[in-house]
């Protein structure tokens, strides 16, 4: 019978897992907004200022949020009313239920009790993602329908299309997956993606289907609506699509989705494919049993990586003084982030001098090590992804719509039934 204690660690670890989420949301913005003036070769966002203070274009999206907070929320005389209020909140909670099944660290021993990294351990845990953010084409086609807009309806149907469509080699590309695994649970493949092959190359989904992760890849930025798949809001061809006639936050929730499905689909991607929350070479038990020089390591790295940091921002402020600058505090963030780093540097370090006398960590503190560099490796691997996704954007044209549908029926859907046959095969082989 579940007790206080447990509706508490599954409040806790929702929590946790939601405010990864909706904490990246601003720094994907700010990764976006700066990615893409920096393969444009421009300065990018760096105009809207608190008390002088800019952040690096940070404040932008500070600035953005108060404006769609205080902006009128309007909604036309001509539309379906309860389905055009319905549709922004939900797709943005079905893609935030998703998170629900992502396992961001191995299971947690303490005090006598095992808790899953998991606010829900499903057996078929990627099966219960697969279904919940298929119901996300609800909130694209209501709002596209519900407009009355023929530019909105014209972006609703193409998403539609898009999405079943690649949907199906999406799923198709995890068959394969569960074969080599032989599991629909999510921890249960990462752990797996924690052997080895032939001794040295980590057992990771991509070296074990590389073709498969190839196409997964690909369905994941179709089915996120990013380029070069972002049809549905073709700016020049159908004005702004499925959204066009909302505003205020309820635009906001359609944006805000769009990361957090950049969010999500890095995750999966990382779950299945990149080892998920496995630090290469190194389980759970070898973590557990060297936990003291792990943590030596992490504090030295890091506090020797912020110092570094420190250094290039210290450079930065140099040039900013010595070729002119702005001429005003945008030329002093250098030397505040510069700093706030060699703060943050000093005080690892600090404790990495404290710990070089330390001899073993009791059991919970062994864990904790553990727990920590498994969420960091997963994070890392994340937060690597989603700044691939704003890469691809910033890099490729939008296809037309027939490349579109032929690239997902005409090539995707048999390269996925080629991989399966060929995963079989490969399959037998090696048990015989």
């Amino acid at each position: 019978m579940a007790t206080w204690v447990d509706y508490a660690i599954i409040g806790g670890k929702a929590v946790f897992i939601w405010g990864f989420a909706l904490t990246l949301l601003p720094v994907l913005i700010w990764f976006e907004r700066k990615g893409a003036a920096f393969i444009q070769d421009r300065a990018g966002p760096n105009r809207a200022a608190i008390l002088g203070i800019r952040l690096a274009g940070f404040i932008h999206n500070i600035a953005d949020v108060v404006k769609l907070l205080m902006k009128e929320m309007m909604i036309p005389p001509h539309v379906n009313r309860t389905y055009f209020m319905i549709a922004p909140v939900l797709g943005f909670t079905f893609i935030l239920s998703a998170f629900a099944v992502i396992p961001w660290a191995d299971t947690l021993h303490v005090a006598g009790r095992e808790i899953s990294m998991q606010v829900a351990d499903l057996n078929a845990g990627i099966l219960f993602i697969l279904a919940i953010t298929s119901l996300n084409v609800y909130g694209i086609v209501l709002a596209g329908w519900s407009s009355n807009n023929k530019f909105a309806l014209m972006g609703g149907l193409r998403s539609t299309a898009q999405m079943i469509s690649y949907e199906i080699p999406l799923g198709l590309a995890l068959v394969g997956v569960f074969m080599v695994f032989g599991s629909a649970q999510l921890n249960e493949i990462v752990r797996g993606q924690g052997e080895l092959l032939f001794g040295f190359l980590p057992k990771w989904g991509l070296f074990v289907q590389p073709l498969g992760a190839l196409l997964f890849i690909v369905a994941a930025f179709a089915e996120t609506n990013r380029n070069p798949f972002d049809l549905p809001e073709g700016e020049s061809e159908i004005v702004a699509g499925y959204h066009v006639e909302y505003s205020g936050m309820r635009f906001a929730l359609f944006y805000m989705g769009e990361y957090v499905a950049i969010v999500l689909a890095s995750a999966m991607i990382v779950t299945l494919f990149f080892g998920g929350w496995q630090v290469p070479y190194l389980p759970t038990e070898k973590l557990v049993a060297s936990a003291d020089t792990l943590l030596k390591i992490m504090l030295g790295v890091g506090g020797a990586g912020a110092l570094a940091f420190a250094g290039l921002m210290l450079f930065w402020a140099k040039r900013m003084k010595d070729g002119g600058g702005f001429g005003d505090l945008r030329d002093k963030e250098g030397i505040v982030l510069g700093l706030a780093h060699i703060a943050i540097g000093g005080a690892m370090l600090f404790f990495f001098w404290k710990t070089l006398s330390l001899e073993a960590l009791p059991d919970w503190g062994a864990r904790t090590v553990a727990l920590v560099a498994q969420i960091s490796a997963f994070a890392a691997k994340t937060i690597f992804w989603c700044w691939v996704f704003i890469w691809v954007r910033w890099s490729l044209p939008r296809f037309r719509y027939d490349q579109l549908m032929r690239l997902g029926w005409k090539q995707m859907i048999p390269l996925s039934f080629v991989n399966i046959f060929v995963t079989g095969l490969m399959i037998l082989v090696m048990n015989r």
